[in-house]
């Protein structure tokens, strides 16, 4: 279970606590107190802390040796097939005003009204080397042949309330793409004023988990970057009515679906997205309510139903990275993570579920992708 962004560091309105320390987590605490807990690098020294290459590493892939790229990993969970020349962007609708990033979520514009912009981008700017592709409110693809794998191009997240000018791509295409958008999205009723161009890259080469541990299992998130890492990894993709990746997501219907799907396969994924969002917000008070409905509202159900069904189970929780309120942004530092096995707890002694008693647990796995080795064979 994936607390995107969930960990950050100490904030003075919070009297030095960070937002999870702060938090209410009694089911996930509940886990710690008859199981481990210690820190995961999953972000490798050197690399970039982005959600892909977090959550790579959490699905059991090395970064340094099988990274190529964000938005391939969305293609694969869009049904999109890239050729051997293929560059896949990921391609986000966005707030710009005064030549500044207002909100990289374009007002966590809906589902449906983004799907008709993307369709008024493809028609306007899309061609035989071009193509658009609509995904999950701001999140979408943009798929160039031959495109510049090399280019520079900046999260919008990485921007927020910044000047965007020094932060623009140096490559003639993707300019010229981002700038006919606006004129192409100024007369819609939205608060999307332009598109955003990142994460390029072309199609990895993984091994699935069937073949690595001979699992069966399934993935349960609104984020397609997460359901294109299940893809490679050989999970089936579990659709939920009104996941929305933000605090309004339905988190009873991924819990659901994570019990039924348990009852026939050997592991569920379930990544929750609003930790992360809220700390791109710097909202204290949501990034709290964000953790504790992760907790409420995903650890707990599932947790319970296994307990009350007296059904074996090992559970792995933890953020990919840490999204600090003080920064807006991700960072790389190691996350903390719960391990417990039904099989073989500890002797019970509560704990709170923080980056402090993680820490002080002297337990530090160092490549994160190990982590799922852990789960697979036990600590």
């Amino acid at each position: 279970m994936i607390g995107d962004g969930m960990s950050g560091r100490p904030l003075k309105e919070l009297r030095g606590q960070t937002t999870l320390e702060a938090a209410r987590t009694p089911n996930i605490d509940k886990l710690l107190s008859a199981g481990l807990t210690g820190l995961a690098q999953n972000v490798p020294r050197g690399m970039k802390p982005g959600s892909d290459i977090a959550n790579m590493s959490i699905f059991g892939y090395d970064p340094r040796r099988y990274y190529s790229g964000r938005a391939p990993l969305e293609a694969a969970a869009m049904g999109v097939k890239l050729g051997a020349s293929d560059v896949a962007f990921r391609c986000n609708l966005v707030t710009i005003q005064n030549g500044r990033m207002r909100d990289f979520t374009a007002g966590h514009i809906a589902t449906p009204a983004a799907r008709k912009l993307i369709k008024k981008l493809n028609h306007a700017l899309g061609s035989a080397q071009i193509k658009f592709y609509s995904g999950v409110s701001y999140r979408h693809l943009c798929v160039i042949k031959h495109g510049n794998l090399r280019v520079n191009c900046t999260p919008p997240h990485d921007i927020t309330g910044q000047n965007v000018k020094k932060y623009l791509p140096r490559d003639a295409l993707l300019n010229q793409l981002m700038s006919a958008s606006q004129k192409i999205l100024a007369g819609e009723k939205t608060q999307a004023t332009q598109i955003w161009l990142w994460g390029q890259g072309q199609a990895p080469k993984l091994t699935s988990l069937a073949q690595k541990y001979k699992l069966t299992g399934s993935v349960i998130t609104a984020v397609d970057l997460i359901r294109g890492l299940g893809h490679y990894a050989g999970l089936k993709p579990l659709r939920v009515q009104g996941v929305t990746g933000f605090l309004d997501t339905n988190y009873a219907g991924k819990a659901r679906a994570a019990l039924r799907a348990l009852k026939k396969q050997d592991i569920v994924i379930v990544h929750v997205e609003p930790p992360d969002e809220c700390g791109h917000m710097g909202n204290i008070k949501l990034k709290i309510q964000a953790i504790e409905d992760f907790d409420r509202r995903i650890v707990g159900p599932i947790c319970q139903e296994l307990f009350k069904k007296k059904i074996p189970f090992r559970a792995l929780i933890l953020p990919d990275h840490p999204t600090p309120i003080c920064l807006k942004t991700h960072s790389g530092e190691p996350v903390p993570f719960v391990y417990f096995d039904s099989a073989k707890p500890r002797p019970f002694r509560l704990q709170k579920y923080s980056e402090k008693t993680a820490k002080k647990s002297g337990l530090y796995v160092a490549r994160g992708h190990e982590l799922l080795d852990k789960l697979y064979a036990g600590f």
